[in-house]
């Protein structure tokens, strides 16, 4: 029985995407800055997507995909990044057809990985290649592998805020770099987002419940109406935080508007300061202080 008998609703995924689209691969050894470097050479091209790790970003932002960065092993992440599964794949060929690009760029370690991109994803031929060390030096691919060993840090092209919720409870570093192409030519900031892999080699970092606690302490020093904090409680919650607080407001305070504010503000300060998503926040009023 042949695969297409065993599975007979496999879609015809070259009937999907459009062969019109041109295919560019940017192909490099892992480690060496390809994440990097990659908007620089899609701009250079005029190309607006990339796929990446998983990842299919349009202009800065991930339109679809799940990191493989995430996967709790390397194998994993290899199988993730070459689509294996159905879904994944499906998930990227259907944004394709949404967003009917011209052209995309396609990250690899060899050309064997480009390719087996192209072919899972049903895009058509690979029109041009470009290689790491056609825009990288030697000293620069030896410096992004040293930080990658050695600090277990990986760039993906895309704004910290993006990648935030993938990424929920990682250290997350913003890296923005003004670039020009040469003399005369358009300059423009290209901003991408440094984070430690699940498998990194120091180690998965965690963010300790006081921050939460100092974090919510201060913006009831700086809320007139809370008068003190009774109980906060902290708990892992899936993919962020969550959090239970007991606050004793002072008289006149509007209970329902002045929690709701409170709860906004807080929620965005913990996210700016910490990169770990509030998947639930409660606010309880247990007391209220009547002054003299």
């Amino acid at each position: 029985m042949s695969l297409k008998d065993k599975i007979p609703n496999l879609p015809n995924l070259s009937k999907i995407i459009p062969n019109k689209i041109k295919v560019y691969a940017f192909v490099g050894p892992s480690g060496t800055g390809k994440s990097y470097r990659a908007q620089m050479v899609a701009s250079e091209k005029n190309i607006s997507f990339i796929i990446d790790d998983g990842l299919l970003i349009k202009d800065n932002e991930v339109i679809a995909g799940e990191s493989a960065k995430k996967a709790p092993t390397k194998i994993e992440t290899v199988k993730h990044a070459l689509f294996y599964k159905e879904e994944e794949k499906m998930e990227i060929v259907k944004a394709l057809k949404k967003y009917k690009p011209e052209s995309i760029l396609i990250l690899g370690t060899s050309d064997g990985m480009v390719q087996k991109i192209v072919a899972n994803l049903g895009l058509p031929e690979i029109s041009d290649t470009t290689y790491i060390t056609e825009v990288a030096t030697q000293e620069e691919m030896q410096t992004a592998r040293r930080i990658r060993v050695t600090e277990g840090k990986h760039v993906i092209p895309v704004p910290t805020f993006e990648i935030k919720k993938d990424f929920s409870g990682y250290l997350l570093d913003p890296l923005q770099i003004f670039k020009t192409k040469g003399r005369g030519q358009k300059p423009y900031i290209s901003e991408k987002s440094i984070i430690r892999p699940t498998f990194s080699y120091l180690g998965n970092f965690t963010i300790s419940d006081t921050v939460f606690r100092q974090i919510l302490e201060y913006l009831v020093v700086k809320t007139p109406g809370i008068y003190k904090v009774q109980k906060i409680r902290v708990e892992n919650f899936g993919e962020g935080a969550k959090l239970y607080m007991e606050v004793t407001i002072v008289y006149g305070f509007n209970v329902i508007d002045g929690i709701n504010e409170f709860k906004n503000r807080a929620r965005k300060e913990i996210e700016k300061l910490t990169a770990m998503n509030v998947e639930e926040f409660e606010v309880v009023v247990k007391n209220i202080y009547v002054p003299e």
